[in-house]
């Protein structure tokens, strides 16, 4: 079931209007004015869902785009990590140290330490993996 447009309420509301200018007598005048008045605000609330619907969607596309957008750079982080970590063993323990503390620090405040600790296993447990450089640690 299509809804009417505001543009239909708004025709509608035209057309009471010029009833009401031309019907004779006072009651009948009343009443073509309360049902323009009455589509007139049916036209202003169509045009306000409408533009609702068009906010929705585009909304929904921007959504899409950041949804993709933040994918690939997820794609992105990930292969730089896994390059990073390929490398751990060959990089100087002084940048071993600042890239941990930098690594660290990207957590929320209260999840720091724990992120830390994660951090901490995840190197030690692959500090001899075959794709890593020598033992630089």
């Amino acid at each position: 079931m299509n809804r009417p447009t505001s543009k239909q309420y708004l025709a509608k509301a035209f057309e009471y209007g010029d009833w009401a200018k031309t019907s004779v007598g006072s009651a009948r005048r009343h009443e073509f004015r309360e049902l323009e008045a009455r589509f007139s605000v049916l036209a202003v609330l169509a045009d306000n869902d409408e533009l609702l619907r068009e906010e929705n969607a585009v909304c929904r596309q921007q959504d899409d785009t950041n949804r993709t957008t933040l994918a690939s750079e997820d794609r992105v982080l990930r292969c730089l990590g896994a390059a990073l970590i390929m490398q751990w063993n060959t990089l100087p323990a002084k940048l071993q140290r600042e890239l941990f503390d930098d690594a660290g620090d990207m957590g929320e405040l209260l999840d720091t330490s724990a992120l830390r600790g994660q951090i901490a296993r995840f190197l030690h447990s692959h500090k001899n993996d075959e794709s890593s450089g020598g033992d630089n640690e």
